[in-house]
């Protein structure tokens, strides 16, 4: 008589299934938001804009890992699972630390030469989407990783939580050069997001995400 492999019957799970799920719609939702992003920002010369669809991206590949962790890969060990994720993990967090370098120096060098970046209502528009999307987003990974015992995918909602706060960042430094013409608060808003960037590459270093993750 066949006996189920427990992985199988757990990566089956509904729960599973939900952060398997999860995990493809954040990587769509961040290549939409930073196709969109990036297009916008260059438009515009909004480098707040730019860095916030950088970090979409790099974001589209943390949930990539997730999308590898939960979609059931029955050849591979456990451990080679947590060596391979690591090893995904510290390429997502070397990204984040080159991405930052690139938004400050571009922050720093709009505010030094006083480039003034044109408004832009499409920015606003999709800061104003992500702030909507993201805390939904955040709150169902967070509980269905905690449902399933899953430090990974726990982990990877606090990266979402991260983009909430980006957003704010971006809304604010976007908002004041329409309303008000304040086209300094644009660069000034790529350095919070620079702070951002390094923060979350801090952090999946010093998590490792899938060297300490239980699924």
């Amino acid at each position: 008589m066949d006996t189920l492999n427990p992985d199988t019957v757990r990566r089956n799970s509904t729960p599973h299934r939900k952060a398997f799920y999860l995990s493809v719609f954040t990587v769509i939702y961040n290549i939409l938001e930073g196709v969109v992003s990036i297009a916008a920002g260059t438009v515009s010369g909004s480098i707040a804009l730019v860095g916030f669809g950088l970090d979409s991206f790099v974001e589209s590949l943390s949930g990539g890992i997730m999308i590898w962790r939960f979609r059931g890969l029955g050849n591979l060990s456990h451990e080679e699972e947590e060596r391979m994720e690591a090893k995904a993990a510290k390429l997502v967090a070397y990204t984040f630390f080159v991405l930052g370098v690139y938004v400050l120096y571009e922050s720093l060098k709009k505010l030094v030469l006083q480039e003034a970046p044109e408004p832009s209502i499409l920015g606003i528009i999709i800061a104003v989407v992500s702030l909507v999307v993201m805390p939904v987003l955040f709150l169902l990974k967070h509980r269905t990783g905690k449902s399933i015992g899953s430090r990974s995918l726990v982990a990877d909602s606090k990266q979402t939580l991260v983009c909430c706060y980006l957003s704010i960042a971006l809304l604010v430094g976007l908002g004041l050069n329409y309303l008000f013409g304040i086209w300094w608060a644009d660069p000034a808003a790529g350095v919070i997001i620079f702070v951002f960037l390094m923060r979350e590459g801090y952090e999946v270093l010093r998590e490792g995400k899938a060297g300490c993750c239980g699924t």
